[in-house]
């Protein structure tokens, strides 16, 4: 399980002062670049080698709001791995309260848009996390 820490700007705000829904999904995205970061897993790297991460699907469901300035926590962890993709649950908190939740499913590619397995080490995390 990884988790990432989250500070609600009053750019994350709707007018009605609560976090827009769209603004969920860069948290969770952030939170994605920051797990396969500490992973070790340079995406640079990979990009030079001609490898990528891609969103293929995501399903979501709000559950509570937030509003400016709270602190929030977005936990990731992989629901399960195949060869090439996978597909991580991620959740965003406030203390103990689940305020959204998503299942992603990752692919991994060429830069070309062909499908690319994914290595032995990322695999074998779905149990692991």
């Amino acid at each position: 399980m990884h988790s990432y820490p989250v500070t609600v700007h009053y750019e994350d705000t709707d007018l009605g002062g609560i976090v827009y829904h769209a603004n969920y999904l860069k948290f969770i995205e952030r939170a994605r670049s920051d797990w396969v970061r500490k992973l070790g897993i340079d995406q640079v790297a990979l990009r030079r080698d001609g490898v990528v991460f891609a969103v293929h699907h995501i399903e979501a469901w709000f559950q509570a709001p937030a509003t400016l300035d709270e602190e929030l926590t977005v936990e990731t962890a992989i629901a399960e791995a195949g060869s090439v993709r996978m597909v991580l649950d991620q959740r965003v908190y406030r203390g103990d309260t689940c305020l959204f939740r998503a299942q992603v499913t990752l692919v991994s590619m060429t830069t070309g848009g062909k499908p690319r397995r994914l290595s032995e080490e990322l695999r074998g995390l779905s149990g692991n996390t």
